[in-house]
């Protein structure tokens, strides 16, 4: 039978072999809790924006198609998009559950669900100017 110092010495043994490896822990009361460091991280960067024009409205309004994907390298799955996007409105209705304005200068995208690596959403609006639009903020 171990001794509680044999145990002991076991665990830091496969901690460290485990460390190695990419994991990291972190040690709370005596307990080594992991966290796996191979998860992707991602930024603001792995999101991608675009924006083409498409046939006006027969009343004349330029219509724009937007594509909000993530492109992120590492394979992260990426959610609370927040972009900022002035005082964006349209003449034609956007599903608020693709794009939604929160706040002057504060849309939030996929209604913050997980855009997963690879996805696009996709929505078209209505305006007399093209919005610019910029991701501000993710989580990963």
């Amino acid at each position: 039978m171990e001794t509680s110092f044999e145990i002991m010495v076991t665990l830091f043994l496969l901690l460290g072999l485990l460390a190695s490896q990419g994991a990291i822990f972190f040690v709370h009361a005596g307990i080594a809790i992991a966290e796996d460091s191979s998860k992707a991280s991602c930024s603001e960067k792995d999101i991608e924006i675009s924006q083409a024009p498409t046939p006006p409205l027969p009343n004349g309004i330029p219509t724009y198609t937007v594509e909000i994907s993530n492109i992120c390298a590492s394979g992260c799955n990426i959610s609370n998009i927040h972009v900022s996007c002035g005082w964006f409105s349209s003449a034609i209705l956007v599903n608020p559950r693709i794009f939604k304005r929160l706040l002057y200068g504060d849309c939030l995208v996929n209604n913050g669900s997980t855009l997963p690596n690879g996805r696009t959403v996709s929505f078209k609006y209505a305006q007399g100017l093209r919005y610019p639009l910029s991701v501000s903020s993710v989580n990963c």
